[in-house]
């Protein structure tokens, strides 16, 4: 696994780099916001290089479309959940969509689509996480959506229940 946080800057930049904070970790720089009073200190994190993250094998269009929309049904759906007392809002939660085709049926058709995981965790800082339990007809309502309203694409949907270690937050 790469890791998106670090490099990526070109060779031949003329620039200084000034990175005041570059030794602190992510929660270190939580409670420096906290302290002067930055709201976004408690905004789940969501990685540099975009939804390319998530879209796992090939990067097109179409494919990060596909990602947008279930991230956004993801949210919308433990967003509403949380606001109803229905389950607890994770620390970080999305969707990603793996190049793992698989057979459904739609009507009376056989098709092809892709998988969408559903990713949830609980973590104070980052450096570890447990999954999120989500209640069963959250997670089955998040999959009928996708299924039925992302347009191009997944006929499956997986939830995550990884803990960190031994496996990342993020899938790629």
């Amino acid at each position: 696994k790469s890791h998106h946080n670090v490099g990526g800057l070109p060779e031949d930049m003329t620039l200084e780099v000034v990175e005041p904070l570059r030794d602190l970790y992510k929660d270190e720089v939580r409670e420096l916001a906290r302290r002067l009073e930055i709201n976004v200190a408690e905004r789940q994190p969501f990685p540099g290089p975009g939804l390319a993250v998530r879209t796992l094998g090939d990067l097109t269009p179409e494919r990060v479309a596909v990602v947008r929309e279930a991230c956004a049904i993801v949210e919308e759906e433990f967003e509403t959940a949380a606001e109803q007392g229905l389950m607890e809002l994770p620390w970080q939660y999305f969707a990603a969509l793996l190049p793992v085709r698989s057979v459904g049926v739609h009507g009376d058709v056989r098709v092809y689509g892709e998988t969408i995981v559903v990713r949830a965790v609980q973590s104070m800082d980052g450096m570890s996480a447990r999954y999120s339990e989500i209640p069963h007809a959250i997670l089955q309502k998040i999959s009928t959506r996708i299924t039925n309203t992302v347009k191009g694409a997944a006929n499956r949907v997986v939830y995550d229940i990884t803990h960190k270690p031994p496996g990342t937050i993020e899938w790629e």
